[in-house]
C-alpha cells in the first residue's frame, strides 16, 4: 500500500516550540546561502549589493579646478586690493569647463575660468567673478583687464586634485547597497562595472480552499485573496518581483508536486496559510517530507507558526501564516532580512527608531508584540497611535492598511502606557 505525503505527514509532531524572533532569524541566517555574485554595468547596478571592495581607478577631482566661475589669478599679486583700490590684470586666456588648455600666467595677469574648468598651472587662487570689475559698467565679465576689487586668501575657490578620493583609495565596500548616490559616487570615479549579488528569484504562493480572486463571486465561508498582492507588493517595495505568484487549494500532495516544480528553478519560495497544526494545514503537512525545514511556534505576536528552510529541490522556503498581518509581520521581521542577508547585505533589518506611545494599549504576555501602528512627527518628537485594536491584530488586515510601521513591546515588558517611549520600525515612511 502506498501512502501520500499527507498521510506521512499526519503522524508526525507538529513541529519544534517555541523559540524566541532573534532565534528563529539567527537560525535562518545561519543557513540560507549568499547568492552568487555577477558582474554588472553601473547603470544596471541602482538596488544591488556589491559582492566585492571597489576601488578608485582615478583620483577625484582628477586635477585641480575651479570651484566658481571668475578668474584664475596668482594670489600674490593681489596683496593691496580693495573696493577702492582695485588691482587691474590684463586677461590673457579663457578656460571653460572640459578645455585642456593650459594658459601662461606672467605676473599681472588673469584668466577667465569657469566652474570644473582645470586650474592653470601657473595660478594658486580663483577670484569669483563677483569680486571683480569689467572695463565698462554693468558688464559682468571683463574682456581685456579685470579690476580686482578684494585681496583673495590663497588658495582660495580652487579644488584640488585628489581632495575627495585618492586613486586607489576604496570607494565602496563588499555589502554596501548601491543606492543612488553611491552610483554617482563610482561613475565620477571613473568606475564602469561592479561585482554584485543578484536579487532572488522568488516564487509566491498563497494557499486555503476559502481564497478568491478578484471581482469573483463570494459563497459562505469564502474570501477575497490578498496575501499573494501582499507578499508581491512588499518585494516589489524592496526591488524585487517575483518570477510567478500563485493562489494553490487546500491539497498537501498537489503542493508538494508544486515545491518540487519549483524548486530547481527559483531561489527562495514564499507561501502563506497551511502552517498551523491543523488537519487542512497543507503547507506543514507537505514540508514534514523536508528534513532541511522546520516548523516552530515563534514567541511573537501576530505571526507564531512559521516555517523555513532548504528543500531537496534546492530553494529555500518560507511559509508564513494566512492572516494578512501575520504574514506582513513576518515578512517584516524573517523574509526581508534574510533575502538582504541573501544578497550580501550587512544591515539586514530595517533602523528601529524610539516613539512615543499617544495612547496605552495591552502588551502580548510572554510574547514580542508587533503591532500595526500610525506614526507622525509633532514638535520634532516621532509619536505613534495603534493602527489597528491591539486585542485582535492578524486579521485585522483593514486598519493594516493605514499603518506606517510596527511597534515593537518585548515580551518582558507589558503594557505599554501613554507617553512611554516604544521601539518603532518606519515601512511606509
Amino acid at each position: 500500500m502506498t501512502d501520500t505525503v499527507g498521510e506521512r505527514a499526519r503522524a508526525k509532531a507538529p513541529g519544534l516550540g517555541p523559540v524566541t524572533p532573534e532565534t528563529h532569524l539567527a537560525w535562518i541566517l545561519r543557513r540560507i546561502p549568499l547568492l552568487a555574485p555577477i558582474s554588472v554595468s553601473l547603470r544596471e547596478a541602482h538596488g544591488l549589493t556589491l559582492a566585492e571592495d571597489v576601488t578608485a581607478p582615478h583620483a577625484l577631482p582628477l586635477w585641480d579646478n575651479s570651484a566658481m566661475d571668475g578668474y584664475a589669478v596668482r594670489a600674490s599679486n593681489l596683496a593691496t586690493a580693495t573696493p577702492d583700490t582695485p588691482v587691474s590684470l590684463r586677461i590673457v586666456g579663457e578656460v571653460p569647463a572640459g578645455s585642456p588648455a593650459d594658459p601662461e600666467l606672467p605676473t599681472g595677469t588673469a584668466v577667465r575660468i569657469m566652474t570644473g574648468a582645470p586650474l592653470p598651472s601657473a595660478a594658486d587662487t580663483v577670484v569669483p567673478v563677483e569680486h571683480t570689475r569689467g572695463e565698462h559698467p554693468g558688464e559682468q565679465w571683463a574682456e581685456s583687464s579685470v579690476a580686482i576689487l578684494r585681496a583673495p586668501v590663497p588658495g582660495a575657490h580652487v579644488r584640488r586634485r585628489g581632495e575627495d578620493v585618492s586613486a586607489g583609495s576604496i570607494l565602496a565596500r563588499s555589502g554596501d547597497h548601491l543606492g543612488a548616490r553611491r552610483i554617482a559616487a563610482l561613475a565620477a570615479a571613473g568606475v564602469s562595472s561592479v561585482r554584485v549579488r543578484p536579487r532572488p528569484r522568488i516564487a509566491v504562493i498563497a494557499t486555503g480552499s476559502e481564497l478568491r480572486g478578484p471581482g469573483e463571486t463570494l459563497s459562505r465561508g469564502q474570501i477575497p485573496e490578498s496575501n499573494s498582492v501582499l507578499i508581491a507588493s512588499l518585494l516589489a517595495e524592496h526591488g524585487i518581483v517575483p518570477e510567478t505568484v500563485t493562489v494553490n487549494a487546500d491539497d498537501a500532495d498537489a503542493f508538494g508536486a508544486r515545491l518540487a516544480e519549483l524548486a530547481p528553478t527559483v531561489d527562495v519560495i514564499i507561501t502563506t496559510g497551511g502552517v498551523g497544526p491543523g488537519r487542512h494545514d497543507i503547507v506543514r503537512i507537505a514540508l514534514e517530507a523536508e528534513p532541511g525545514v522546520r516548523a516552530v511556534r515563534v514567541t511573537v505576536r501576530p505571526g507564531q507558526p512559521q516555517c523555513a528552510g532548504s528543500l531537496r529541490g534546492g530553494a529555500w522556503i518560507f511559509a508564513l501564516p494566512g492572516n494578512p498581518v501575520s504574514a506582513a509581520v513576518s515578512c517584516e521581521l524573517f523574509v526581508l532580512p534574510a533575502l538582504r542577508h541573501a544578497q550580501g547585505r550587512r544591515d539586514t533589518q530595517r533602523p528601529r527608531l524610539a516613539a512615543t506611545a499617544e495612547v496605552g494599549w495591552r502588551g502580548a504576555s510572554e510574547r514580542l508584540q508587533v503591532l500595526p501602528v500610525r506614526i507622525t512627527v509633532a514638535d520634532g518628537v516621532l509619536r505613534c497611535r495603534p493602527a489597528v485594536d491591539p486585542g485582535g491584530v492578524s486579521h485585522a488586515v483593514g486598519g493594516h492598511g493605514s499603518a506606517d510601521g510596527y511597534a515593537l513591546v518585548a515580551a518582558e515588558r507589558g503594557d505599554v502606557a501613554v507617553g512611554e517611549q516604544v521601539d518603532v520600525i518606519l515601512v511606509d515612511a
